[in-house]
């Protein structure tokens, strides 16, 4: 499983952290020895044995309608030593490394849990976090407006979907080309044999089902069939899911892969593509590929990322690239606050959706799962609820109603360019929702002036007390600045009673605290042996 990987790839980062004093780029991955290579439009056309001369690799294959060749070449050779020498060809227009993308699920598969995310009246999550009740993405109230529609074609670009799934089943798009035509002929001519619910890029093939479970559990999130008197719903009860396969078994896939399904579901008409995956760098051909799904006139969304990372100075793709009709998506857990481990992005990521214990269908069961990734589908399924009732809305149009219609929430402000999660009411009922009256911006404030050194000592081990004045019953902190070394210098908040209210890392200057009750608040500062950056300041309290 995913899980079991993802958490091998993570002990590995740490270590790696550990040792290069804490680096906090993520590492790029491409498969050894290949490249992604754009000839020039002018280059006439070669057999594979002339072209593997003289571009000097050898030519594994080829995607043509983009006149691009997939070579390989030494795999001692170093990445950017190979892109250095194939770009350098008069032959070549682009070259880069065949970068590996994987699935944005974190690596902890907590029990199951309940559909927080589409109602949320303050149950448990399958941690045992109590939540709070409000904090979804509105669709009960949604429901009763719009419940979906076969006629939006929904790609989720994936592992594949679980084609057997009984939550599934009623809602997978079906090619009646395909269907009703000979088995093993390419009834439709799209370039794909039997692709009947879907396509695999793996194997070029129409056998898109899946053996990792986390398209699935995506797919079950956008539209798991609804009012059926079994499983779960998703957000459209009536939907059509294509599945499109290019990453594997162990939840990864090449850019090679990612180009051909775009392609395919751009050409198939697909409206809206849910993209649960990320990694790699910069990549002119990906962007390229999402630029011609947004001329088709279809919206791309995207899974900001699991790094805690800033994407705004340290992008993630394809969730960060400037496409007019991109969504990237941060996750928030079930209390409104921004998921730990999910990417932000005041510039880049747009909007928060429901990605901590999210309980969806996989491997023809259920689960609860973590992730940008899970948080993903739930923009797609608002996507594919409002253009099942406003079919007329363009791609870039509906994405400006998703962002201007969510709803303000604290957890998100100052981290995503809307400060706010996704709604479904608001979005079909195209109304501005009123500002979070739990946001502590909204309430009045006491100066206030604390602060760490700045920058701070190595192994930092200090203690502030702050006692609030007047008939305060709650407050926060105003962070005017926070940076320190992400995951290993901390700060935390202690109530009167040793309650660890929240422990804070990384950056997060221009924000507030976590709410406490009372008028009394502990802060420890603790810093390890390495990284020193300029620390905190608090300017300001916020009171209630």
């Amino acid at each position: 499983m995913l899980k079991g990987r993802a958490t091998k790839f993570f002990a590995f980062a740490t270590l790696a952290l550990s040792i290069s004093a804490h680096a906090s780029a993520p590492k790029v991955e491409s498969v050894p020895g290949e490249y992604i290579v754009r000839l020039k439009s002018n280059v006439e056309k070669m057999n594979t044995r002339a072209l593997s001369q003289s571009l000097g690799a050898f030519v594994k294959s080829s995607i043509p309608s983009q006149n691009i060749v997939v070579v390989k070449r030494a795999s001692f050779e170093s990445t950017d030593s190979g892109v250095k020498s194939l770009a350098t060809n008069p032959l070549v227009d682009i070259a880069e490394p065949n970068y590996i993308y994987r699935a944005n699920r974190t690596p902890d598969d907590p029990m199951l849990g309940q559909l927080w995310g589409i109602l949320n009246v303050g149950q448990k999550d399958s941690s045992g976090k109590v939540g709070v009740a409000g904090i979804d993405v509105g669709t009960t109230q949604a429901w009763d407006i719009e419940t979906g529609s076969d006629k939006v074609l929904i790609a989720v670009i994936d592992t594949g979907v679980d084609f057997e799934h009984p939550d599934l089943i009623p809602n997978l798009w079906t090619n009646e080309a395909e269907k009703n035509g000979q088995p093993g002929v390419d009834d439709d001519n799209n370039g794909v044999i039997d692709d009947v619910h879907g396509y695999n890029a793996i194997t070029g093939k129409g056998n898109a089902d899946d053996d990792q479970g986390h398209g699935s559990h995506c797919a079950g999130t956008i539209g798991a069939k609804g009012n059926d008197g079994k499983g779960i719903v998703g957000v459209v009860w009536d939907a059509k899911i294509m599945a499109v396969k290019f990453l594997d078994r162990n939840g990864s896939g090449t850019l090679e892969n990612a180009l051909k399904s775009i392609d395919y579901a751009t050409k198939m008409g697909a409206k809206v593509m849910s993209n649960s995956w990320g990694g790699g760098g910069f990549s002119q051909t990906l962007l390229d590929a999402i630029k011609r799904s947004n001329e088709a006139g279809a919206i791309f969304i995207a899974a900001a990322g699991n790094d805690s990372n800033n994407n705004d100075s340290n992008p993630s793709y394809p969730a960060t690239y400037d496409v007019a009709n991109i969504i990237s998506v941060a996750a928030i857990d079930n209390q409104g606050a921004k998921a730990s481990f999910s990417n932000y992005g005041k510039r880049t990521v747009h909007i928060g959706a429901p990605g901590v214990n999210v309980y969806s269908s996989t491997g023809g069961s259920y689960d609860s799962w973590s992730g940008t990734s899970m948080a993903t589908p739930h923009v797609s399924g608002v996507a594919a609820l409002v253009w099942s009732h406003e079919p007329e809305l363009t791609a870039v149009q509906l994405k400006e109603r998703l962002l201007q219609t969510a709803r303000p929430i604290a957890g998100l402000k100052g981290k995503v360019k809307t400060g706010a999660l996704v709604n479904a009411f608001f979005a079909l009922t195209n109304k501005t929702p009123e500002p979070d009256a739990n946001d502590p911006a909204n309430w009045q404030v006491q100066a206030a002036a604390y602060a760490s050194a700045s920058p701070y000592v190595k192994n930092t081990n200090e203690t502030y007390e702050v006692n609030v004045e007047g008939d305060v019953k709650e407050f926060a902190l105003y962070f005017e600045k926070f940076d320190t070394e992400a995951n290993y210098d901390t700060l935390q908040l202690v109530d009167a009673a040793g309650n660890v209210i929240q422990t804070l890392s990384g950056n997060n200057d221009d924000s507030f605290s976590a709410t406490v009750t009372g008028k009394y608040v502990k802060l420890l500062f603790k810093s390890d042996g390495s990284v020193e950056r300029t620390g905190w300041k608090i300017s300001k309290i916020a009171v209630r």
